[in-house]
């Protein structure tokens, strides 16, 4: 049979143990979200330059400011929800076509918005989705071809309304 002391002793060694775990997740919890921040490439905010975007993906090859067509609303109302579809001409065949599609941002705290990635069997190198903007900024629209090349395509959109603003 225990007595007193030795069932309080053993009703609170739990609970130490515990609150010295919360105390050391707590400790830890800002070198964790520093290092997803790191992953992502995150840019908090500055407005990056046409090299600063594309060389991550590009790495020195041939890139040219042709075939490529985005549209894209001048002026979004709101950053949360704008719609973008880009058009890449080429003819999809088995030895020329588009590989993968990006959409890179100026501004947002994540670069790279989306990447889709296609082949011969899309038929059409079209894509179309819709994407948040933290602010008024330089969409970049890159695609990579079969052969290694590289086409892109700039438009700025004017947000009145920012998102990204907690770098979600």
């Amino acid at each position: 049979m225990l007595g007193r002391h030795e069932v309080k002793k053993l009703a609170s060694w739990p609970r130490r143990k515990g609150l010295r775990s919360l105390l050391l997740a707590g400790f830890s919890w800002p070198w964790l979200m520093s290092r997803v921040g790191y992953a992502q490439r995150m840019n908090s905010g500055r407005l990056l330059s046409l090299e600063d975007m594309v060389q991550p993906i590009v790495k020195g090859a041939l890139l040219l400011n042709k075939d490529l067509e985005i549209q894209a609303p001048l002026l979004a109302d709101n950053g949360s929800l704008v719609p973008i579809q880009v058009e890449v001409k080429s003819p999809m065949s088995e030895q020329d076509h588009v590989t993968h599609i990006y959409l890179l941002s100026q501004r947002n705290p994540v670069t790279q918005m989306v990447m889709f990635q296609l082949g011969p069997w899309n038929g059409r190198a079209m894509v179309s989705t819709r994407v948040r903007l933290a602010g008024t900024q330089e969409v970049l629209a890159l695609a990579q071809l079969s052969n290694g090349e590289f086409r892109y395509k700039q438009m700025e959109i004017i947000v009145t309304e920012s998102a990204c603003v907690d770098a979600s």
